[in-house]
């Protein structure tokens, strides 16, 4: 088994899930607001843990983990 290999791994797994978490906090705050969050400190209350390394592009989550942030 090879450490630095199995880190980087656990980085991608653990980076997907928070952008996915930051996906959810967006369609939560659209449902309470009807209105998109306009930066990323707008999901706070939607989210526990740290998210400031991710942004908020053409209304979806671009950051670690993310695959892409163009409307699908």
């Amino acid at each position: 088994m090879n450490p630095a290999e199995a880190e980087q791994r656990a980085r991608e797994v653990a980076g997907q899930a928070t952008c996915r978490t930051v996906d959810s906090a967006i369609v939560a705050y659209v449902a309470l607001n009807d209105e998109a969050p306009r930066q990323i400190g707008d999901l706070t209350e939607f989210v526990n843990g740290d998210i400031t390394a991710y942004r908020i592009v053409d209304g979806m989550a671009a950051g670690p983990g993310c695959t892409t942030h163009r409307r699908r």
